[in-house]
């Protein structure tokens, strides 16, 4: 019995060495070696807040820029908000997100190895109220139904601690309704919901359809907040730096180019998303948006959204900046 004992776990050793073998491969003296990476999957969601990678995908600038590290493919997915994007990013499913601060601490509580790289966007939402409805100040949405994005998305986060700021239960004075922006945008339309709260440039097209008008931006409810951030993997970040440095740059070129070309960029999210490039433009006239790559100019305001939603319940431990953020790769892409 001894004698088969020994002979089964020197078997499962062999076994285990064997599957270890198969995840890394090793150079000449034994040390590991990470694999090559030839497809890159990269998430985003369907606002004028992400336009960076809206215009590096137009200009093919993800292949050619990240064709030297071996790179010969970008598959792209796009995700309504944020929730759902940070669920693909958990089940390894993405390797770049372009997505609100807020939905990616609720993905580091459950367990997400990634880090935000770089800043994309700050401020840039917009309370709308219905035609029918007076408005003076926050009492008056009192009993009203607001739909925006699913708890723990940035628009959740800001609506409900404004709404609390202000005096008002956001579980009982209001009904807050958890859509995706084509929902709420409909359901706005149709007299079904009394506001929304949603990214540009949703608030505009719902105002030029004459159903409804902006009562407040999201820059009056938190002054200067972190809205969108791009996160990199775990895996990239360790073994592909370089890779990781080059993301950073072309997105520190894509975001230049949108605020030098403003109108081509209007143009390229009009094209992507089917929208009326007017009404794209109207909006980036309008919103209190900024396109930014520096993740230092928001990263407190994101280190408060992680204090909030602790408070909220939403996430089960603090975070810290470090935990949130590895703002080395923006330093080594502007040096680059």
């Amino acid at each position: 019995m001894k004698k088969i004992s020994k002979i089964l776990i020197l078997m499962l050793v062999v076994a285990g060495a064997v599957f270890l073998a198969g995840c890394t491969s090793q150079d000449g003296d034994g040390t590991e070696e990470a694999a090559d990476v030839s497809t890159l999957n990269m998430g985003y969601q369907p606002s004028t807040h992400q336009l960076s990678y809206m215009t590096a995908r137009e200009k093919g600038w993800w292949e050619e820029d990240l064709a030297s590290y071996g790179v010969e493919k970008v598959k792209e997915y796009e995700f309504p908000t944020g929730a759902p994007e940070m669920q693909a990013m958990l089940a390894g499913d993405l390797d770049v997100a372009y997505v609100g601060a807020a939905p990616f601490v609720s993905a580091l509580s459950n367990g997400l190895d990634a880090k935000v790289v770089a800043g994309v966007n700050s401020q840039g939402s917009d309370l709308v109220l219905r035609p029918e409805h007076p408005y003076e100040g926050p009492e008056d949405l009192k009993g009203l139904s607001i739909a925006t994005f699913p708890p723990g998305t940035i628009q959740d986060t800001i609506l409900r601690d404004w709404l609390k700021d202000n005096g008002i239960d956001p579980d009982n004075d209001v009904d807050i309704k958890p859509m995706g922006p084509g929902d709420a945008i409909s359901a706005i339309s149709a007299g079904q919901i009394d506001a929304v709260f949603l990214p540009h440039p949703a608030p505009t097209l719902i105002e030029q359809e004459g159903n409804g008008r902006s009562v407040v931006s999201s820059g009056e409810m938190l002054p200067n907040h972190a809205c969108c951030v791009l996160v990199v993997s775990g895996d990239l970040i360790r073994n592909h730096p370089d890779m990781v440095a080059e993301i950073v740059k072309t997105h520190i070129k894509a975001t230049d180019y949108n605020l030098e070309h403003q109108d081509e960029a209007a143009q390229i999210f009009a094209d992507k998303q089917g929208w009326d490039v007017d009404v794209v433009n109207a909006s980036l006239e309008e919103w209190d948006g900024q396109w930014i790559a520096d993740p230092a100019i928001i990263a407190d305001s994101t280190v408060d959204y992680a204090q909030v939603q602790y408070e909220l319940g939403y996430v089960d431990e603090e975070f810290t900046r470090e935990d949130i953020f590895d703002m080395s790769f923006y330093e080594l892409a502007i040096n680059k």
